[in-house]
């Protein structure tokens, strides 16, 4: 299916706001556009119509987009991109370790907006050939790339889809420098412009997953104006 043909539920108070993004999706080909102004729409759109992307304000009149994120994953594992006022970096954080794909912060450029939902589309629905991923040993941990989880003394945590894209491209070139536009590409595609902040919201949220201390990490390094590598203990 041409991803132009996949739904996309708009979640935003504001007509205004909702009529703009439809107006931009509408001139790149995309029709089947449905809107929610409120959690409660949302669910039932949901569970009606079935999107296949969100777009998803975080003020909501009757929540918040980080609240509403929770409950849309009880029950769809769908992408969702936030667009929010809200810049502050701890936003950004709890909106991507929620689970979402993206942020992107109002006011934006309506040629941003369709790169990302573009991107998003494209890696979450363009079939690729399966492959049997790794699982290797870090320094306190034990990373199953297929079955997307990391195992340490704690338990387990599963990893998002971007952490896995990230771990996947780091991985490959393991003990080898991978530049910030190298893991932008890799993850959101050729589409990467304003990534690089999301790549290090995504880095952070990683380390706290598979480095006893994120603060001073061992596995997984940062390399100063060029990127990041990481260290993998031999088998």
């Amino acid at each position: 299916m041409n991803i132009r043909d996949k739904k996309i539920l708009i979640i935003d108070d504001e007509l205004e706001i909702r009529k703009m993004i439809d107006s931009f999706l509408r001139k790149e080909g995309f029709y089947r556009i449905y809107h929610a102004e409120n959690c409660e729409e949302a669910l039932t759109n949901l569970r009606e119509n079935k999107p296949n992307l969100a777009i998803l304000d975080v003020m909501l009149p009757d929540g918040d987009g980080f609240s509403l994120l929770t409950a849309m994953r009880q029950v769809s594992s769908l992408p969702v991109l936030f667009l929010s006022a809200r810049g502050e970096a701890e936003d950004r954080l709890l909106g991507l370790g929620l689970g979402a794909d993206d942020y992107i912060v109002k006011p934006f450029l309506p040629r941003e907006l369709i790169l990302r939902v573009t991107a998003i589309l494209k890696r979450v629905y363009t079939t690729v050939k399966p492959e049997v991923l790794p699982t290797f040993k870090l320094e306190d941990c034990i990373v199953d790339l297929e079955g997307a989880v990391v195992s340490n003394e704690q338990g387990e945590q599963l990893l998002t889809a971007k952490e896995h894209g990230i771990l996947v491209k780091l991985y490959e070139n393991r003990g080898r420098i991978v530049t910030s536009d190298a893991l932008c590409r890799a993850v959101w595609g050729d589409d990467l412009y304003g990534y690089e902040n999301t790549l290090m919201v995504h880095i952070r949220r990683l380390r706290e997953k598979i480095e006893t201390d994120p603060s001073n990490p061992q596995s997984l390094l940062t390399v100063r104006g060029l990127g990041y590598k990481l260290i993998v203990k031999e088998e």
